[in-house]
């Protein structure tokens, strides 16, 4: 697989060739470690997994039942009015149509997030006003700014996915709410909750009892992400009955496949294990953001979903990096330089089993620094021969002829006389926050790994005998290493907003939560 990774992903329409595509590449018929797509590890069950082997032949042979059936059955179990329910092959199915019948010109969102949420409206010839998450504040989304800034454009629909992809980023609910009331006049507000079953930080954090009462708001779901059954492509929404109507009226009567149904139909049984997958992956995920934030350079941002978003190190390209994990370690990582609003530095890392985060860190030491745990940072690269984008955020980023327009501004920009004294507060490498401007999206800033901040001497083997990641005390400390007594990711987890709370279950062992998650 070495010598044709790079290629693998080029000739991807995709962010990554898919698991079948990297299988028949290895050659052996094994694929990766996969800590790209997010799928809960934990679910279906060992045993679910050989009942639904004993009826292959029967699933795949006959036609699926209706999708009204299915929907049934499905809001039997979450105990939602079929009337609210649409059901999707896949909530891009969704996504797609909503833009096709309810965006008439415009639609906020805040990126980086979801691509489709972009792409799938720009496609369609929508005005598409993106709303910067700003790295100086994790990601956070403020949305009191969100608010002023659909004001200013005029914008006629907005989305909010809770939590976001890639970041995690994690609203209250009452914030949603209170946010839902103030765009009432909107033709269209979505709320994402595709990951929000693994978020722990609310006890009932869904909105979707609130979106059923009012005429303007879609709540969508994800079942193939939460049931580890990507797939399979089902998931669905929530809105009032003639909002849902709208959309069902439009789906092809067979538009959900017989496997989606005979998982529908078999959770009523599996409530109890379900749970315990969801409880398990939040565990994971705290034991997994404590190992990266324990990596010299790299920064964890607090995640409410299944995944987490990082920050490479100074002077490490994600791309190489990428590259470098699956030809020579087999893993298979998400880099997010193609998400408008991020870049090659940025790194989407699902929550995966303790076992294969060993695996992952072990192989993150190795591609970061060499064989010397705590050594500084090498430059990996100092770009690559291709362009990890879309041809859709190429456009945005460039000046039409291929050209980068950070990389020309850098390039008409006058080299110093002199070195230029670095402050002594640590400084972003990314280019200053983009200002939303009262007209259509304008080029998202990009890094550039050719120049990155000074990073300090490594310690010498005396002065490190303490700590293995122990940071210099010459120099400025670089971004993403915490300061001298500073606190780690991992420690100031919770601290923008969100009170942890403890998983809840539900009141019997084969109940299904209703769709409050109560």
């Amino acid at each position: 697989m070495a010598e044709n990774v790079t290629s693998l992903f080029r000739s991807s329409a995709a962010h990554s060739p898919s698991m079948a595509a990297l299988t028949r590449a290895a050659g052996d018929g094994a694929g990766p470690i996969d800590f790209c797509i997010p799928v809960n590890p934990y679910f279906p069950t060992p045993g679910m997994w050989d009942e639904m082997a004993g009826r292959l032949r029967d699933i795949i042979t006959y036609y699926p039942s209706s999708a009204d059936t299915i929907t049934a059955e499905l809001c039997n179990l979450l105990q939602l009015p079929p009337q609210a329910v649409a059901m999707g092959n896949g909530s891009t199915e969704l996504i797609t149509w909503i833009d096709h019948l309810l965006v008439r010109e415009s639609l906020a969102v805040p990126v980086p997030t979801f691509g489709r949420w972009t792409d799938q409206p720009m496609e369609t010839g929508k005005r598409v006003d993106m709303f910067p998450l700003q790295e100086s504040s994790g990601f956070a989304l403020d949305l009191a700014q969100y608010a002023e800034f659909i004001r200013a454009r005029g914008t006629r629909a907005a989305v909010i996915c809770n939590p976001n992809n890639p970041d995690g980023g994690f609203l209250h609910k009452h914030a949603i709410v209170q946010f839902m009331d103030a765009m009432a006049d909107l033709d269209l507000v979505v709320i994402d909750e595709s990951f929000l079953e693994f978020a722990d930080a609310e006890a009932e954090p869904s909105v979707v009892q609130e979106a059923m009462l009012r005429p303007n708001v879609i709540v969508l779901r994800s079942l193939g992400k939460n049931f580890g059954l990507h797939g399979i492509r089902f998931g669905y929404m929530v809105a009032n009955p003639a909002l849902a109507g709208r959309v069902r009226s439009m789906l092809p009567k067979w538009n959900l496949n017989a496997f989606a149904e005979y998982v529908v139909f078999m959770l009523k049984e599996h409530g109890a294990e379900y749970a315990q997958s969801l409880q398990q992956v939040r565990r994971d995920r705290l034991d997994m953001s404590s190992q990266l934030s324990a990596l010299p350079g790299l920064t964890v941002y607090p995640s409410q979903g299944n995944f987490l978003f990082v920050r490479l190190p100074v002077g490490a390209e994600g791309t190489v990096v990428r590259d470098r994990l699956l030809s020579e370690h087999r893993i298979l990582v998400r880099e997010c330089g193609n998400k408008i609003g991020s870049s090659s530095r940025f790194l989407r890392l699902v929550v995966r089993p303790q076992t294969d985060v060993r695996r992952l860190v072990s192989a993150l030491e190795q591609v970061l620094y060499g064989t010397r745990r705590g050594a500084a940072v090498p430059e990996l690269s100092t770009g690559t021969s291709y362009s990890s984008g879309t041809a859709a955020v190429d456009r945005l980023m460039s000046n039409g002829v291929g050209m980068p327009l950070a990389a020309q501004a850098m390039a008409a920009a006058p080299m110093p006389a002199a070195p230029v004294p670095v402050p002594a507060a640590p400084q972003p490498v990314a280019a200053q926050p983009m200002a939303p401007q009262p007209v259509a999206p304008q080029p998202m800033p990009m890094p550039t790994p050719v120049a990155p901040q000074p990073m300090p001497m490594p310690v010498a083997p005396a002065a490190a005998a303490q700590s293995p990641y122990e940071v210099p005390a010459a120099g400025p400390t670089p971004p993403g290493v915490p300061a001298r007594g500073g606190l780690t990711a991992a420690q100031v987890r919770g601290t923008n907003g969100l009170t942890p709370a403890p998983a809840q279950g539900w009141p019997n062992s084969g109940a299904w939560p209703n769709a409050a998650g109560a």
